[in-house]
């Protein structure tokens, strides 16, 4: 991945040590509560405090409503005007904002751009696991209740004594120009009908990223394309995936024709640099969170600010 490319990406961004040999201590988190220099995330419905409206409000234990799940996410490595670097940070599910209604609280898409990258390295991390833990409550061998163990990264089944491990979803999203070097933004059958993005889809079983690129873009969109270049990744907890973002050129050597699959795509256009800007107004792009933002910037070869469109 470019450093270029690397920088245009607000959730690939950290500055927290995992720590992940703390997590083998038995009594972590009763040392963690002693600790008067833990802080501690409260995640509410996917959303968190803030201190400011670019800064995550970090607590004490003694500041938290009831939790439902601990997960340590390790060391800070930057500091900020009230946590120095070292600082042990937890994430905790909380059923309820008790205390903390009275803080504002937001949600990682609209807030990552905005975060450092200590905060969100912290927020992607503390969704990314919160979400497994919520859909990993029973064991898929015996359906008994799962525990949580090794600093809440590990759910072990009683019954069967097997351990299950957080799973991330594979998913391709790709920048098609053509031979004009126009890009190909789709609409999502979920979304406002002047809403568009680039093509994604999740890779298969068995199935390479690149092959996953050729098939997702042919049965959205009709197109089929060649050369596909890998550029970053970027993790997206909304629940579970990572987004591994291409270029792919539309095959100059065999014809396609421009077809929305008409289930999950309804309605596919090619945009030139200028046909894009003159859609100001007209049509809503990805926020400035998403990878599939960095990826129309970096072929628009100019900053796509917020409000532009």
């Amino acid at each position: 991945m470019s450093q270029s490319f690397l920088g245009r990406l607000p959730l690939s961004r950290f500055e927290v040590d995992r720590d992940y040999l703390a997590r083998e201590r038995p009594g972590l988190f009763d040392e963690l509560r002693a600790n008067p220099a833990a802080r501690v995330l409260p995640i509410f419905e996917g959303q968190a405090p803030l201190k400011s409206d670019n800064e995550l409000a970090l607590v004490r234990f003694d500041e938290l409503p009831e939790t439902s799940i601990l997960v340590y996410l390790g060391l800070t490595t930057s500091a900020t005007d009230t946590e120095p670097v070292g600082t042990p940070v937890v994430a905790a599910s909380i059923p309820s904002r008790g205390e903390l209604e009275d803080r504002p609280w937001a949600n990682l898409r609209a807030l990552g751009s905005r975060l450092s990258a200590r905060d969100a390295g912290l927020l992607t991390e503390a969704l990314g696991i919160l979400n497994w833990h919520a859909t990993h409550a029973f064991s898929p061998l015996t359906g008994g209740h799962t525990v949580s163990e090794k600093g809440g990264w590990v759910r072990r089944d009683p019954a069967s004594d097997r351990e299950m491990f957080p799973r991330t979803d594979a998913a391709i999203i790709v920048g098609v120009t053509d031979a004009d070097d126009r890009i190909l933004l789709g609409s999502n059958a979920l979304w406002e009908a002047n809403r568009f993005s680039l093509l994604a889809g999740f890779v298969e079983p068995g199935e390479s990223l690149e092959a996953a690129v050729i098939r997702e873009v042919f049965e959205e969109s009709g197109i089929r394309v060649v050369d596909p270049v890998y550029l970053g990744s970027q993790p997206w907890p909304f629940p579970a995936s990572l987004m591994l973002g291409f270029r792919a050129t539309v095959d100059p050597g065999r014809a396609s024709t421009l077809t929305p699959d008409g289930a999950e795509i309804l309605a596919l256009r090619w945009f030139s640099r200028d046909e894009l800007r003159a859609s100001r107004g007209e049509i809503l792009l990805p926020g400035p969170t998403s990878i599939a933002h960095a990826i129309i910037e970096e072929w628009f070869g100019e900053p796509i600010v917020d409000g532009m469109w």
